[in-house]
């Protein structure tokens, strides 16, 4: 196995934003290659580190990472739907930041028998945690074509996405769809010639909606982000870096929600309940650096949104 190597995007916006204190309590909801971590944990002197990862090939190769700067970090290998239960297990109920950087590390992406990438013939998985069932040739090979169509519009906004369900329902009839060649060349037959003479990769859009739906990305992103929220001191700020528009989506309505107040403008003041506890740290989602896009071109979709408690 090859090192969990991951570059971590927009490092510097991240830090910056979370104004890491010496003695503070940080969570890093998704750990990664531990670039984010590392860079926690070396500001941290009395403070502590909890970061969570369901990649066990992660938490395998950060603990030595880490380990290397510092004991003042805790690994939990758990997804970050759970992070308010783990935490309050651990006995923490307040912390000063919590760090979310979503999507695929570059580690996943680059090896072939995880089977995410279409650049990489191998076994349909896509799961980011290797002990769960569903994977992506269960997907592909049993869903309904109408759970397909469904799948493939709503989390890829893939706009043939009825073409390319029912071209996949029609050659498994056939054979098991097993490899990720075997899918793209799937997917071609089901494109017009003008989409695949574009630069994107035709099979892209599909293969982000298989892989949020194995894992179940969107479905645990909201309660993730509402518990997240409700751990934070007063000062504590939220980071969250999204690598598409439906993640993005989510993030900029919450935190949207969180900074406004729902009462009708003019009132003399503002009634108990009603107080607004958050404030954004950026008014706009930051994006990469040119510096940063000429260095990891795979940086080049990332947004990161901030928010703070403030009362």
């Amino acid at each position: 196995m090859k090192d969990f190597v991951h570059i971590p995007v927009m490092l510097k916006e991240a830090m910056t934003s979370l104004n890491v204190k010496p003695d503070g309590l940080y969570v890093d909801c998704t750990l990664g290659g531990a670039g984010h971590s590392q860079e926690i944990l070396k500001k941290l002197t009395t403070g502590h580190l909890y970061a969570f990862d369901q990649d066990l090939e992660a938490i395998n190769a950060s603990l030595v990472r880490l380990s290397a700067i510092s004991d003042r970090f805790t690994l939990i290998h758990a997804n970050f739907s759970d992070l308010k239960a783990c935490l309050v297990e651990r006995g923490i109920r307040e912390v000063d930041g919590i760090l979310f950087d979503l999507g695929v590390s570059s580690y996943q992406f680059d090896t072939p028998e995880r089977g995410f990438s279409y650049q990489f013939d191998h076994y349909l998985d896509m799961r980011m945690n290797q002990e769960q069932t569903l994977d992506a040739y269960q997907v592909v090979n049993t869903y309904p074509e109408s759970a397909l169509r469904r799948i493939f519009f709503e989390y890829g906004e893939e706009n043939f996405a009825p073409q390319i369900a029912r071209m996949i329902v029609k050659a498994r009839a056939e054979k098991p769809i097993e490899t990720t060649f075997q899918l793209v060349e799937i997917i071609k037959k089901a494109l017009p010639a003008a989409v695949l003479r574009k630069p994107q990769h035709p099979a892209k859009k599909t293969f982000q909606a298989l892989r949020i739906e194995v894992n179940q990305e969107l479905a645990v992103l909201e309660k993730a982000l509402e518990d997240a929220l409700s751990l934070l001191k007063i000062g504590g700020v939220c980071v969250v870096i999204t690598f598409h528009s439906l993640e993005d989506r989510i993030v900029k309505q919450l935190f949207k929600n969180k900074t406004t107040l729902s009462l009708p403008k003019g009132l003399p003041f503002v009634p108990a309940g009603y107080e607004v506890h958050f404030q954004l740290v950026h008014k706009k989602a930051l994006t990469p650096t040119e510096e940063e896009l000429a260095l990891n071109r795979r940086s080049h979709s990332a947004k990161l949104r901030a928010i703070k408690r403030i009362s």
